[in-house]
């Protein structure tokens, strides 16, 4: 199974999770859902890992009143320092998020971040994303990282 096809899946099971939401909790909220891959300008750093890509799947719902409820996760693609590839795991709990007049989405919560280079993860790392249809911008803890390009797959915010 693809990389995306394994997102793209988890972010169905996600969805039938998040379909169990009473009607009326989702009148009044937007729905964040995506399965994508996208590329890093050149240069892009997390940690001193230099990266190039990442894997993404969130399926989230905001509230008028700014709440959030669901998921986001990421896998950072990069190069260690002995040019081996390196994977940075994020894994977040959404809690709070608002949508922009542009049709962007942003949400933040608290994520488990692997760096994929045998230490152990680190809980409760906050983070916020700004989601729109074509790119995704991602602060991990202080550290805000260049908003990465959808090159496949989609992100929707309805």
């Amino acid at each position: 199974m693809t990389r995306l096809g394994f997102v793209l899946t988890a972010i169905l099971g996600l969805a039938s999770i998040l379909a169990t939401v009473p009607v009326a909790a989702q009148d009044d909220a937007t729905g964040v859902a995506g399965a994508a891959e996208a590329i890093f300008p050149r240069g892009t750093t997390f940690n001193g890992v230099p990266l190039s890509r990442l894997t993404l799947g969130q399926g989230l719902f905001i509230t008028q009143g700014g709440s959030a409820a669901g998921e986001f996760q990421a896998v950072l693609k990069g190069t260690s320092l002995l040019g081996t590839p390196q994977d940075v795991t994020v894994e977040g709990e959404v809690g709070n998020g608002f949508v922009g007049g542009d049709g962007s989405a942003t949400f933040s919560g608290t994520a488990t971040v692997d760096m994929g280079d045998g230490t152990l993860p680190v809980p409760g790392v906050p983070f916020t994303v700004t989601a729109s249809t074509g790119s995704l911008a991602l602060i991990l803890n202080a550290t805000a990282l260049p908003p990465a390009t959808v090159t496949a797959g989609s992100i929707t915010v309805e």
